[in-house]
């Protein structure tokens, strides 16, 4: 009979985290600087990136580096944000599931 339990809690503790991963799925998080922003998932893909004309203007004066850096830290600041706000998120739920020792807490 304690094999069949087990089973059965290894069912319920994968549909649980499924449930969990789909939660997830639908945090976003959205970071702006410099006339440009980045949406990302929870998933860690990137929603959408809107660029203002002014943010342009480096591009359009021949300094796209600058630009192409302001970018790359934009889209790493949505991503560094969606993480920090999904790990909390991901805590919470697994501690609401009585799953929070299986990350060592």
């Amino acid at each position: 009979m304690g094999m069949m339990n087990q089973m059965k809690q290894a069912m319920q503790m994968r549909k649980e985290a499924k449930r969990i991963q789909s939660e997830i799925e639908k945090i976003t998080c959205e970071y702006s600087n410099g006339g440009i922003t980045c949406v990302a998932r929870g998933d860690f893909t990137i929603v959408s990136i809107k660029v203002s004309e002014e943010s342009m203007g480096d591009v359009l004066a021949g300094k796209p580096q600058r630009y192409e850096t302001m970018l790359t830290n934009v889209v790493n600041g949505a991503l560094k944000a969606v993480k920090k706000q999904t790990q909390d998120a991901m805590a919470k739920m697994m501690q609401g599931a009585g799953m929070d020792g299986l990350l060592g807490g």
